[in-house]
């Protein structure tokens, strides 16, 4: 945004005095003012268009048409518009077109020079050699913009590969995780099992007080078994463990630097299954945020405890140029399931930093 306005405040500039050169000597400024606007609005839509390059065509002709049709002894104000638009086009046009445009350039200043008598002929000299560095600079913009392209293609590519890698390891880990449940649970709960029966069958054979603490052994032997069992079955990472795992797993894939904090004790607070969703999938779309638009590869993420208990959250990430932003289906979604869990979000931006702020309550019924 900001190099736009000084792109912009640099032609008007320019254009400004090539009006206060020629409406002096205008015998008709009607037309003249006619033309300006055309030239103006064919310039402002150059950063719209796709190929503008016909407007560059478009912007030259209503130079050369003032200049023919108020034709004056000094000329520089037209030689820099030309100058500059050329300037331009280095960062916009590619390679062919940009050297179709350096051709035409030199025509028209030669014509302004030359057919309407100007003594400006070193700007003609200063032309040629200025163009054949532009076009070594228009080459390796070009070459710059396709490594960038070619980049965020490889960078797409490893991130589809690097998820897919994880949800491979993720889904083989809980696999194997789950077969040694099932074995603990057919052998070692199966003969656990036998045991408390045979110990059963001697309780009612024999009243002794050894079998009868045998027997609690054994079924708290079975519990604990069970709860072996139990857990492996499920995700072993669960509560704060899991937002950490989720930094981890974005820093490594996104090729972005996230620097975690965490205040008052935050890591060994409990909460519940709801809650832990909660807190996962909102620091999930403001990291996915930050990687999508901003121009920074940091992050900040602080997790922190409230002085009534809350989990308070920040995402910070900087931006270079602030626009105005919208709350999208991502933004919007992760506000509503902070409000349904009873916290609050709040999301803005200052003039350097894009930030996701909120809390969310652990008291009461969603302490578990």
């Amino acid at each position: 945004m900001k190099l736009f306005i000084i792109r912009s405040l640099m032609f008007s500039v320019l254009w400004t005095g090539y009006l206060y050169e020629h409406i002096q000597h205008a015998n008709q400024p009607a037309l003249l003012w006619l033309i300006s606007s055309l030239a103006i609005l064919s310039y402002f839509l150059l950063s719209i268009v796709k190929e503008p390059f016909v407007l560059y065509i478009i912007i030259y002709f209503f130079i050369m048409a003032a200049e023919f049709r108020y034709p004056l002894p000094e000329n520089m104000y037209s030689l820099l518009l030309f100058f500059y638009i050329y300037l331009e086009a280095i960062f916009q046009l590619p390679s062919k077109k940009f050297r179709l445009l350096t051709i035409m350039t030199f025509l028209c200043s030669a014509v302004i020079v030359i057919g309407l008598k100007s003594e400006k002929m070193e700007w003609l000299i200063a032309f040629l050699l200025f163009s054949a560095i532009s076009v070594l600079l228009n080459e390796y913009v070009l070459e710059r913009k396709e490594q960038r392209d070619i980049y965020e293609q490889l960078l797409g590519e490893y991130r589809r590969l690097k998820r897919s890698h994880y949800e491979a390891e993720r889904s083989a880990r809980l696999e194997e995780r789950t077969r040694i449940a099932r074995e603990i649970h057919d052998s070692v709960g199966h003969k656990l099992t036998a045991l408390l029966m045979q110990l059963e069958i001697l309780s009612i054979k024999e009243s002794k007080q050894e079998y009868e603490q045998l027997k609690r052994l054994v079924r708290d032997s079975l519990e604990e078994t069970r709860q072996a069992v139990k857990a492996l079955k499920t995700e072993e990472n669960e509560g704060i463990a899991s937002v950490l795992q989720l930094i981890r797993k974005l820093e490594s894939e996104s090729h972005i630097m996230v620097h975690f904090t965490t205040k008052q004790g935050v890591l060994s607070t409990k909460i519940s299954n709801q809650l832990n969703v909660v807190l996962y999938r909102v620091i999930q779309e403001a990291l996915t945020n930050a990687m999508r638009h901003a121009h920074s590869r940091e992050v900040f993420v602080v997790l922190g405890k409230s002085a009534v208990g809350d989990i308070y959250f920040s995402i910070q990430n900087r931006i270079f140029e602030p626009k105005p932003f919208q709350m999208g289906f991502g933004l919007t979604s992760m506000k509503e399931r902070v409000e349904e869990a009873g916290g609050t979000l709040r999301v803005f931006q200052t003039n350097d930093e894009f930030i996701v702020q909120g809390t969310i309550p652990v008291k009461g019924d969603h302490r578990v």
